[in-house]
């Protein structure tokens, strides 16, 4: 066993490392955080929706650990009392094994992470992160239930060089770079060297710093930009400040890949008095790609509708399902689904468990669909003319288009308009 004379010391560089990996993570965000609608005015949906897989090569001593043990000496300054000089570990592989002084600072980072003996962990030479990879599967047999994660004891020395491969979001580095809290350093170092130490909010002129580094290690293959999905259903309810935005971030060469969906055929434009296609402004539409969708088919529904009664857990005979199929060609297929879970409490208070056409019927009867309200709604206004004046929200223009119509913009977004 060998005793390495250098000390591996910690910095005060934000680390990749503390930013969850989204490796895992789907990367589809909803409309409720975009801009102008009044419910997160930070605009990180685009951010959010961007990933950037950065590969670094690292020293790391890596290996099972053998011994950890903290050395104490007489507090210097004070005389009373013992403080950690130093901690003394070892670290194992297949081919042989080496002895690490580390810094204090580091045993505390060892403490949290809660490593033992045993532990299979990695440090990274330069600044001194500690990660634990699991516990050795020589253990594997020490109980008959674990919970823990059982990797097999690294191959070579215990010092090598080591490629990490870390994917994070245009967001979390926005975050770490206006929170920098980090005790190690390595590729987002780019948060640290941006950042002043006392910025706490995420600014415009923040982004742009973030992203001309991105830009920058993009160029050097250091980083690789995986684009997500920034999904916006209902596109005709944002306003003319969110259209803006969004016209101004799909033109960024960093822009995720985005999707409107709308049902709207001609409507005024939120917070304008200008009337376009789908609600949104025609110079936004200029720049997406259109893709027109067609109403569903009877058997199309029916389908649909079968697999929703089966996923809601509801029972259906064939006059009920053929029922319910009809209505919603004539209705809305939306309208058809939510009468399942009405329909199956009036079987149950029938004492059945199965669905009949009846019980479609009466709850068919009971819950109208927005086209036979619409027309009671102007018929009662036809017969009352104290209320024509109003009743002038009843807007004709803004009415569902007959063909549903998707929109796809990633720099030009999918607009997708929903024929139900």
């Amino acid at each position: 066993m060998t005793v390495e004379s250098g000390t591996v010391s910690s910095t005060k560089l934000i680390s990749i490392d503390e930013v969850k990996s989204t490796a895992r993570k789907q990367r589809v965000a909803a409309h409720s955080h975009v801009k102008g609608l009044g419910l997160d005015p930070d605009t990180h949906a685009p951010c959010d929706n961007v990933s950037l897989r950065v590969r670094e090569k690292k020293e790391v001593y890596e290996g099972e650990v053998t011994e950890l043990t903290p050395v104490e000496n007489e507090n210097a300054t004070t005389g009373y009392g013992k403080m950690i000089s130093h901690v003394l570990i070892g670290l194992k592989t297949v081919k042989g094994s080496k002895q690490l002084k580390l810094d204090p600072s580091i045993y505390d980072t060892l403490l949290k992470q809660k490593i033992e003996v045993g532990d299979v962990i990695y440090i990274e030479a330069n600044s001194g992160a500690v990660k634990r990879l699991g516990r050795c599967d020589v253990y594997a047999t020490e109980f008959d239930l674990e919970a823990d994660e059982f990797v097999p004891l690294p191959k070579g020395d215990v010092r090598k060089s080591k490629e990490v491969v870390q994917d994070v979001t245009l967001h979390d580095l926005d975050v770490a770079n206006a929170r920098p809290h980090g005790t190690a350093g390595n590729v987002t170092s780019l948060v640290g060297q941006l950042l002043k130490p006392k910025k706490t909010e995420i600014t415009e002129r923040l982004r742009q710093e973030v992203n001309s580094v991105v830009n920058d290690y993009i160029e050097q293959g250091i980083a690789e930009l995986m684009p997500g999905v920034l999904f916006i259903d209902e596109v005709h309810m944002l306003d003319i400040e969110c259209f803006t935005y969004l016209h101004r971030a799909l033109e960024s060469t960093i822009s995720p890949i985005v999707i409107f969906a709308t049902n709207r055929g001609q409507c005024k434009v939120r917070g304008t008095e200008t009337i376009s296609p789908h609600g949104i402004p025609s110079d936004l539409l200029d720049r997406i790609l259109i893709i027109i969708t067609k109403p569903y088919k009877l058997e199309e529904i029916l389908s649909i509708v079968k697999i929703r009664a089966d996923a809601e857990g509801v029972k259906l005979d064939d006059d009920a399902l053929a029922h319910l199929s009809n209505l919603g060609a004539d209705t809305s297929l939306r309208y058809v689904v939510q009468l399942l879970t009405p329909a199956k409490l009036l079987a149950q208070v029938n004492s059945r468990d199965t669905v009949t056409k009846e019980d479609v019927r009466q709850c068919a009867e009971l819950f109208i669909d927005a086209k036979t309200s619409a027309q009671l709604a102007r018929s009662i206004v036809g017969e009352d003319p104290a209320h024509t004046s109003s009743n002038s929200q009843l807007d004709p223009v803004e009415t569902a288009h007959p063909l549903s119509s998707q929109t796809v913009s990633d720099g030009a977004a999918p607009m997708e308009t929903d024929g139900t």
